[in-house]
């Protein structure tokens, strides 16, 4: 039997750097990240480098032919982000802006809050919200990052290229920095929680994974996701 629309708040333990499904691994700084600790993985879905740490990172997963996903990528990306929203301004962040296109000739760099993408999230027109979309056997998957607190800049000596970090501090912001006051995971979580009910005209409940859903995701952290094959592809 398959889950119904399921919406995941999490926190990463140890730290860890995901890279975009298309990223270079190159572009990690392995022994760097080794000397701290830190895991590395590979996303399902493209984007550049993020470093997950003192965040609320979400995953909502949804029938394909549900209505709040229905139309393209870009449709279903942008009601999805009017949930992300209404979760910040529960926080109090200000200045929000969610609609804007992106300068296709801007310059590309590693790493994903480096700048925004089509219609993603910033505040006082700096990046807050890493989102990314993709879509595989009748289930629209969106998941994403909300740094919370910390500097957001810390994730470039963990990278090969070893990025400005004064250039993505200028284009990237935190909760904390956003608002003037530090928000734990719990309160983000709440209102990640709120916001999606609200934005979505959803009554979500509290559950844990079945143990089938235990069963398949460990399967696959050792059968794929876990692997150097996966992480290791390009």
């Amino acid at each position: 039997e398959k889950a119904g629309p399921t919406l995941r708040l999490y926190t990463w333990a140890p730290p860890c750097l995901s890279l975009g499904r298309g990223q270079p691994v190159d572009d990690a700084d392995r022994g760097a990240l080794r000397a701290v600790g830190y895991d590395l993985v590979r996303r399902p879905t493209g984007g550049r480098a993020i470093l997950h740490i003192d965040e609320v990172t979400y995953s909502l997963i949804v029938p394909h032919d549900d209505p709040r996903v229905l139309g393209s990528v870009v449709e279903s990306y942008r009601r999805l982000s009017g949930a992300l929203i209404r979760a910040l301004e529960h926080l109090g962040v200000p200045d929000i802006e969610a609609d804007q296109r992106v300068d296709a000739g801007a310059e590309e760099g590693p790493v994903c809050f480096e700048a925004p993408s089509d219609y993603e999230i910033t505040a006082g027109g700096k990046k807050l919200v890493g989102s990314a979309q993709m879509r595989a056997q009748g289930v629209v998957l969106q998941h994403g990052s909300i740094p919370l607190q910390g500097d957001i800049g810390r994730i470039c000596p963990l990278l090969a290229q070893h990025p400005d970090p004064d250039r993505v501090r200028a284009r990237a912001t935190t909760v904390e920095r956003a608002i003037g006051r530090r928000v734990d995971w719990r309160e983000a979580a709440a209102a990640v929680i709120t916001g999606f009910g609200q934005a979505l005209n959803l009554e979500l409940s509290a559950g844990n994974l079945s143990e089938r859903e235990q069963a398949t995701a460990e399967r696959l952290r050792r059968e794929k996701y876990g692997t150097e094959t996966w992480n290791n592809t390009i």
